[in-house]
C-alpha cells in the first residue's frame, strides 16, 4: 500500500482520518505534545514548525500523499497568541505544500468555514474570503500561500465537526453532554449558524478530495442549523436532560475572538463528486452509545 502522511493525528479530525484511511493507505501520523496510540497507524513525534525536522521526515518517509490537518484551531487562543499560532497554522502549512510540490504528490489541507464573515451565506468556493478573527485570517494566509507554492493542493474548507472523542481530543459536543448530564445549565447561540458534519463523514470527504480535487472545495453538511437547534436535536436523539438547555445570542457572551453569524457552506460541488453526509439526526443516531 502507498504511504499517506497525516499531520495532527492527535487532534479530533486527524484521529478519525488515521483510522478510516487505513482501508486504502499505509498511514503514518504525526503528533507533537499529545502522545497516543492508534492501532494500524505508525506515529511520529515531530515539531512541524521546525522546517529541518519536517524536511527530514519527508526525505525518510517518501510519502505518496499528505493530509495536513495539524493546527491550533481555537479561535480565542489564536486571537490572543497570534505569533505563536501563525507558526503552525501558516508557516508550517506553506512548508508542507512546498515539500509536496517537490515530490509532485497529492496534498490536502484542512481550512475552515471561518474564512468568511457570515453576512452572505451560504458560501460557495468562489465567494471572496473575509475573516473576522485571527484564526480565519491565518487560514486564509495558509490557503493562499499553499496554492501559490503548489497549485494542485486540495484546500478543504471544513465546517463545525462533532463525534466520538479521540483519546487526546474531543469535539464540541462532549462538554455539552457532560454539562447536561450533570444537571447544569447549557446556553447555546440561537443566532450562530453552521453546516456541521461528523468527524467520520469529514474524514471520508477529505480522502475523496485528496483523490479528486485540486484547489478549493467545501465539505460542509447538508443542513444549516444554529448551535441551539443542534443542541435540541442532540438532547432528543441522545435522550439527555433538556430542562437546562437555554438559548442565548452571541452578544450575550464576551469572547476574545469575534464570531461570524452564519458561515453555512454550499458544498454542492463536493456532493457531485460523491461526498455524502448523513442527516444530522442520522449522524447523531450513529453516535448513540459512543459519546
Amino acid at each position: 500500500m502507498k504511504k499517506l502522511l497525516v499531520t495532527g493525528t492527535s487532534g479530533f479530525l486527524g484521529w478519525h482520518l488515521g483510522q478510516i484511511a487505513q482501508a486504502e493507505w499505509e498511514v503514518y501520523g504525526t503528533y507533537f505534545s499529545h502522545p497516543l496510540e492508534i492501532p494500524g497507524v505508525k506515529l511520529v513525534n515531530i515539531d512541524l514548525r521546525n522546517f529541518q525536522e519536517l524536511q527530514q521526515l519527508f526525505r525518510k518517509l517518501q510519502p505518496a500523499a499528505v493530509m495536513h490537518t495539524a493546527a491550533q484551531s481555537s479561535p480565542n487562543f489564536c486571537q490572543t497568541h497570534h505569533d505563536e499560532t501563525t507558526a503552525i497554522n501558516v508557516t508550517a502549512s506553506w512548508n508542507i505544500a512546498g515539500l509536496c510540490a517537490d515530490l509532485s504528490i497529492p496534498c490536502a489541507f484542512t481550512s475552515t468555514d471561518l474564512v468568511f464573515d457570515g453576512l452572505n451565506p451560504p458560501y460557495r468556493e468562489t465567494d471572496p474570503v473575509c475573516p473576522v478573527n485571527a484564526y480565519g485570517e491565518q487560514k486564509v494566509q495558509a490557503e493562499e500561500g499553499m496554492l501559490a507554492r503548489y497549485p494542485l493542493t486540495a484546500i478543504c474548507r471544513m465546517p463545525l465537526m462533532f463525534g466520538r472523542a479521540a483519546p487526546t481530543a474531543s469535539s464540541f459536543i462532549q462538554p455539552f453532554i457532560q454539562i447536561l448530564r450533570e444537571g447544569k445549565e447549557l446556553s447555546l447561540f440561537a443566532d450562530e449558524f453552521r453546516t456541521p458534519v461528523s468527524g467520520q463523514t469529514a474524514a471520508k470527504g477529505l480522502l475523496l478530495a485528496l483523490e479528486k480535487v485540486q484547489g478549493i472545495i467545501h465539505l460542509g453538511g447538508k443542513e444549516r442549523v444554529s448551535r441551539y437547534d443542534f443542541g435540541r436535536l442532540l438532547v432528543e436523539v441522545l435522550q439527555l436532560p433538556e430542562t437546562k438547555l437555554k438559548s442565548c445570542s452571541q452578544a450575550d457572551v464576551t469572547m476574545a475572538a469575534p464570531r461570524p453569524p452564519d458561515v453555512s457552506l454550499d458544498s454542492s460541488i463536493a456532493f457531485g463528486l460523491g461526498y455524502a453526509p448523513l442527516s444530522l439526526r442520522e449522524e447523531l443516531e450513529v453516535l448513540q452509545g459512543q459519546v
